[in-house]
């Protein structure tokens, strides 16, 4: 009697999650560039090109901050995947960034 063989799973795709985060700034003020320059730092090292980045200068679009809750800048909002978070500040303090991104210290995925 003759075995079948069972079929080879499929290849599965794999799922790239993407965070999307909203950058809260006050023009060229030190904090807000010094922001933007950990911010960046941080999503190449450990995002690469999993990230999508939109950054609000509060000093010419006031309201869209106000009607996002935002009244301190420097502000990073982490907007999905769930959990939502906040950081507040010039960003410098990594392991507390990574840990709101809902990234390990350690993961240079």
């Amino acid at each position: 009697m003759a075995r079948k063989r069972a079929k080879a799973p499929a290849a599965r795709e794999t799922v790239t999650t993407v965070v999307v985060m909203r950058l809260y700034v006050a023009g060229k003020a030190p904090n807000s560039v010094k922001a933007i320059a950990n911010l960046e730092a941080i999503c190449r090292r450990y995002l690469k090109d999993r990230y999508k980045l939109e950054i609000v200068d509060v000093c010419e679009h006031p309201q869209r901050a106000l009607a996002d809750g935002v009244f301190v800048t420097p502000s990073l909002s982490k907007l999905s995947p769930a959990p939502t978070s906040n950081v507040i500040g010039n960003l410098s303090d990594t392991d507390n960034l990574l840990a709101a991104l809902g990234l390990p210290a350690g993961d240079l995925q």
